[in-house]
């Protein structure tokens, strides 16, 4: 057999994705949940951007690094989008192996990226409750951007190398992919060659981004419980605590289907299809569909923007009218987000002239 022949023969021209496996008449009971899902992504993550650009009293640490986590979910659920909705809504099940090897890329790259946001902003809740004054001072802009850069190019350097360890690969029977998009992990069981190197490096890219992060997300609530319990009011420490909720629930929303899909992978080989289908589709589309959501409700200075800019500006006026009390209020819980224990002068009357 001539080389070429058995290059073309080694070597997949396309992956045929897979939408419910087993049950492909059952696919349009997902189209319009994945339709909503993406929907509500999409208004969500843009609202918060928009919100966070417009106003110029969320111009702070807190919320450049919320506008971070908001473009990461809203570029991790584009990256899938275009294969999941093909699927489920037009029944177009086929992708170039160029396709494939650029929407992993992106796919894994956002992945990681996200975890790094989550750090940055484990870090911002801790200097912001450990060192109040020394807030703005120590979370600067020109450190926001170079943790931004490190963060994006420590995951862009981590995954680059995956498209091309796939690539060497020959693909010489199945064809069929396990999801409705593409995984490192999916195309690289598909090859029938030794796939150690992929697996080696796949799992030092886990190590070195996810499983590093975690530790780091780890020591710094250690040191943030530690910086709450110094305080020596028990209502402060509350009060601290409380402004690290959201950040909690985003963390637990990128970890636990994470750490549930890994499980499943590894050790959920005879459960159904279906089972390790939904899991995947948790971990991709769960975390951007609720991070607005979670950080909208319990952020109020983003709510109350959100409800101006939907509702119109004469809101504001009747509020202050009808609820004057309502203010002080506002400027309360607005102290008590970004410096739960001591605020400056400065930062108080900036924010009171702002409301």
């Amino acid at each position: 057999m001539s080389p070429l022949n058995q290059t073309t023969e080694n070597h997949q021209s396309f992956f045929t994705l897979t939408g419910i496996p087993g049950m492909p008449e059952k696919d349009l009971w997902m189209a319009l949940p994945l339709c909503l899902l993406y929907s509500t992504t999409i208004l969500g993550n843009v609202t918060i951007l928009v919100v966070i650009k417009v106003e110029q009293s969320l111009h702070e640490p807190m919320y450049y690094f919320l506008a971070m986590l908001a473009a990461t979910d809203l570029s991790l659920s584009l990256s899938s989008m275009p294969t999941i909705v093909s699927v489920h809504w037009f029944n177009w099940r086929s992708i170039t192996f160029n396709g494939c090897l650029i929407q992993m890329f992106f796919i894994h790259t956002f992945g990681g990226v996200e975890s790094g946001v989550l750090v940055a902003m484990a870090f911002d809740r801790f200097v912001a409750i450990r060192f109040p004054l020394h807030y703005a001072t120590i979370l600067t802009h020109s450190v926001i951007s170079k943790t931004a850069a490190a963060i994006l190019l420590q995951s862009v350097g981590a995954v680059l190398p995956v498209p091309f360890l796939i690539k060497r690969l020959p693909f010489c029977h199945s064809n069929v992919l396990s999801h409705a998009y593409c995984l490192h992990q999916d195309a690289m069981r598909l090859a029938c060659a030794d796939t150690s190197v992929n697996s080696i490096y796949g799992l030092l890219a886990v190590i070195f981004i996810i499983v590093l992060d975690a530790l780091i997300l780890l020591a710094s609530y250690i040191l943030i419980l530690q910086a709450v319990l110094s305080i020596a009011s028990q209502e402060e420490r509350l009060k601290a605590l409380n402004t690290c909720l959201s950040h909690i629930c985003a963390v637990l929303l990128f970890y636990v289907p994470l750490v549930g899909m890994t499980l499943i992978h590894c050790y959920g080989k005879h459960l159904s299809p279906l089972i390790h289908t939904f899991m995947a589709n948790i971990y991709l589309l769960l975390p951007p569909v609720l991070n607005p959501i979670v950080y909208s409700v319990r952020t109020k200075q983003i709510r109350w923007r959100i409800v101006q800019a939907f509702c119109g500006a004469r809101v504001s006026a009747q509020w202050h009218l009808l609820f004057p009390c309502k203010c002080n209020q506002v400027r309360e819980e607005y102290q008590i987000q970004h410096y739960p224990i001591e605020i400056p002068t400065e930062v108080d009357i900036f924010y009171f002239s702002a409301v």
